[in-house]
């Protein structure tokens, strides 16, 4: 059987994020989804497995359903395949932050930095000008990344800030564009280095994943592979399953 894994996000207002936990639960249970979703004030980030039509469902119950009237207008989706199941259990979580920074004024929801879409990515970071940054853990970055990225060398996300304060200056670093696996963090650090001052922020919209799905390979400025965090370890190009030792013996 092959499985359905939807990853999504979205920085939205939530005042009511605890009330939403059990409505999610039972919806994801009723569709015998598995994977996990963070709850906060500030929105929602997930990952989910099931049956094709399943995943459907819970999109269309995540855009239009009662629970989130309306206001995951802006659903950022990706789909992807895994020829085994990724997650053995459901888990619905609440959290202060949907992706920990711990800054106050990192705020997607007042600003962001330039969402660039995958087809013209490589574009941007090819300019001399530009200053690639990748936003992800060290040990993300040690299984590939782009071309000529910096690696900040952090072992969470919240040691962005650290990051930022040791090596970059708003004076001198004009033009940043930074990337992560789905866009979620990278969306984030933009509105926190735009809080601090940086004049022109960039970041790809839907994140490595997306450009792995949408870009050939022939004309990709990424290498190696994309670390995602479920049971498939890591996608190449066109989201394609690493290989496991069962399907090397077969």
């Amino acid at each position: 059987m092959s499985y359905q894994v939807a990853a999504f996000y979205q920085f939205a207002s939530f005042p009511d994020f605890r009330e939403l936990r059990e409505p999610l639960r039972a919806l994801c249970a009723g569709l015998k989804l598995k994977g996990s979703v963070l709850l906060a004030h500030e929105g929602i980030n997930g990952t989910l497995a099931g049956d094709a039509d399943a995943i459907g469902e819970l999109i269309i119950a995540l855009r239009e359903g009662a629970p989130f009237g309306g206001r995951l207008d802006r659903l950022e989706l990706k789909m992807s395949t895994a020829s085994t199941r990724p997650f053995q259990r459901l888990k619905i979580r609440l959290k202060k932050e949907i992706v920990t920074l711990g800054a106050a004024q990192a705020d997607p929801t007042r600003q962001v930095g330039v969402y660039i879409d995958a087809a013209d990515w490589n574009d941007l970071i090819a300019a001399p000008d530009t200053l690639l940054i990748d936003t992800r853990n060290a040990f993300e970055v040690a299984m590939g990344t782009f071309s000529g990225a910096i690696d900040p060398g952090i072992r969470s996300f919240g040691e962005f800030k650290d990051f930022t304060a040791r090596h970059l200056d708003p004076a001198k670093h004009r033009k940043i564009a930074m990337f992560c696996t789905g866009g979620i963090r990278c969306e984030k650090a933009s509105s926190y280095l735009l809080a601090r001052g940086f004049a022109e922020v960039y970041h790809l919209k839907g994140g490595i994943l997306k450009y792995l799905e949408e870009v050939p390979e022939a004309v990709s400025r990424w290498r190696g592979e994309c670390f995602v965090f479920d049971d498939r370890v890591a996608l190449g190009h066109g989201l394609r399953q690493r290989p496991t030792a069962q399907d090397s013996d077969e």
